[in-house]
């Protein structure tokens, strides 16, 4: 798209090296114990139940089910970041309201989406159980990210 003033980047990618990578790190951390205590702990059985795995016995997961989520997580919480550098986000408001945006209108509703289809017995439960972590997360994220930065 050509611009008035010229080829500009929508994002500077210089802000990378204003993001604090420590708050980085601590948020994506933060974000992989809580879902590995929603989807065992807090809301393991409904979590399964829209899976409909309720009936199967407990296995340890592969190594994939652990390293794959922390992988997301961290792709996240960068993105997360550089918009937060790019909007110069800085209250803990703007912070509460970004994370929803993030969490409802990007997370959560991606989650939904991606639980409506026929593999997922239960969407709606999944949708529930899945994108109510992904809206917390946001929050999480975000105000980890704003109050670090």
């Amino acid at each position: 798209m050509n611009h008035p003033e010229g080829n500009h980047m929508l994002v500077d990618l210089s802000i990378l090296g204003d993001i604090n990578w420590i708050a980085v790190a601590l948020a994506t951390v933060a974000i992989s114990l809580l879902g590995g205590v929603w989807f065992t702990l807090f809301f393991g059985k409904a979590y399964a139940r829209a899976l409909g795995k309720e009936s199967s016995p407990k296995e340890k997961p592969a190594p994939i089910f652990i390293a794959g989520p922390f992988v997301c997580g961290f792709v996240t919480v960068v993105a997360m970041a550089i918009l937060i550098q790019a909007f110069q986000i800085q209250s803990v408001r703007d912070a509460i309201i970004f994370g929803g945006i993030v969490g409802a209108g990007l997370l959560a509703a991606t989650t939904v989406n991606t639980g409506i289809n026929p593999n997922i017995p239960r969407p709606l439960l999944y949708g529930l159980v899945s994108g109510s972590y992904f809206l917390l997360s946001g929050w999480i994220v975000s105000l980890i990210l704003v109050a670090m930065g």
